[in-house]
């Protein structure tokens, strides 16, 4: 029987203007994928998280720590009024 690590990461899912999610992982930089449904979209954030720790072993680099959301994010539209000569 072979042994393993378990790893949790906090990431995020953002709705895609063309339709699915964008995913995004904050302790990992640079993680980027994305999914035409959210479970799509969970399947590609765990093989996407799988691929960059795997990279990272393979340099020699350490995984780095996740990065807990304490707070939620603050979604809100902001006004900007521009002079017009």
């Amino acid at each position: 029987m072979r042994a393993h690590e378990e790893y949790n990461f906090t990431v995020l899912y953002e709705p895609a203007e063309e339709g699915g999610y964008v995913v995004k992982c904050p302790a990992l930089p640079g993680l980027v994928t994305e999914g035409d449904t959210l479970e799509e979209a969970r399947a590609m954030a765990e093989d996407a998280i799988r691929g960059y720790l795997e990279s990272l072993r393979k340099d020699g680099l350490p995984v780095p720590e996740n990065k807990k959301l304490a707070l939620q994010p603050v979604k809100e539209e902001v006004k900007v009024i521009l002079e017009v000569a």
